[in-house]
């Protein structure tokens, strides 16, 4: 397992601003200025969210993966933020994702994230849900293989974790797993580690992040903050425990959204978090 962080973690530098949670930092930073800010983090991947690069030209393209070979980043390339295929609600989707697809193959990322849904997507009747989703995946994966990429669906606060086990069996392809976020399941109110143990089987990349308990409603997105790792609900050692006993070997990427107010130096509770995960390997 390599230690990595995802670009989410400077989402607001990157101009993605949670409205009423969060303040503008007043500064931005670039998909180059962060793989820069990795490597200087001592880390051995990056996960890139393609939110924050949307339409990169060919020539953007070929200066990114330059950059990380240069910089022997590992990479994950992903797809989907905030909607994705909104939940199997937005067919069409599958055309950005099968482009995105190509665009992960050629900065070198072997596996892409993708989002099926999310929070504010998500259907109450899994039948239904699954029955839109399944033949969507199926299609897309049956892409990425042809580009040898491999898609790995977040648990996004969109799917509980026996759900997205089930899908993943269903579509039954190699080219399609998960990447496990080790705290979303538990803003859906599921035993996070419980959660985990069932979803590290299928893990082909993850999100590593901590959150804990503000004030207000447990269902909604305020209640629960990103904090430090170590400082918050979820057992990371746990969930490392976990991914070595399924063979995971791919990138443990960092990742904090929104940040606890408590906690007001991104670049502390970043750099914090790497060490911590540093010291569980």
């Amino acid at each position: 397992m390599k230690l990595a962080i995802d670009s989410y973690s400077y989402h607001r530098y990157f101009g993605e601003i949670y409205p009423g949670l969060e303040h503008d930092p007043g500064t931005r930073i670039s998909m180059e200025g962060f793989v820069d800010r990795a490597k200087e983090l001592g880390v051995d991947g990056v996960s890139l969210e393609s939110c924050f690069l949307p339409n990169p030209t060919p020539d953007e393209i070929a200066r990114l993966r330059a950059q990380l070979d240069r910089l022997e980043l590992e990479r994950v390339w992903a797809w989907g933020h905030p909607g994705g295929l909104r939940s199997g609600a937005a067919p069409d989707e599958v055309v950005d994702l099968k482009r995105h697809t190509e665009i992960a193959a050629a900065v070198g990322a072997k596996v892409m994230r993708i989002c099926c849904g999310g929070r504010r997507t998500r259907i109450d009747d899994w039948t239904e849900h699954k029955a839109r989703l399944e033949p969507l995946l199926s299609d897309a994966a049956r892409h990425a293989r042809s580009h040898g990429v491999v898609l790995a669906i977040e648990n996004h606060i969109d799917l509980l974790a026996d759900e997205l086990v089930e899908l993943i069996e269903t579509v039954d392809s190699p080219a399609l797993g998960v990447c496990l976020d080790t705290a979303n399941n538990l803003r859906m109110l599921e035993d996070p580690s419980l959660a985990i143990e069932k979803l590290a089987p299928y893990a082909r990349a993850t999100h590593i992040k901590d959150i804990a308990a503000k004030s207000g409603n447990p269902r909604e997105f305020a209640f629960w903050p990103s904090v430090p790792l170590g400082q918050g609900l979820i057992d990371v050692p746990r969930a490392f425990d976990a991914l070595r006993k399924h063979g995971y070997a791919g990138l443990l990427a960092l990742e904090i959204d929104y940040l606890h107010p408590a906690y007001e130096d991104d670049e502390k509770a970043i750099a914090d978090s790497i060490e911590y995960m540093r010291g569980l390997l």
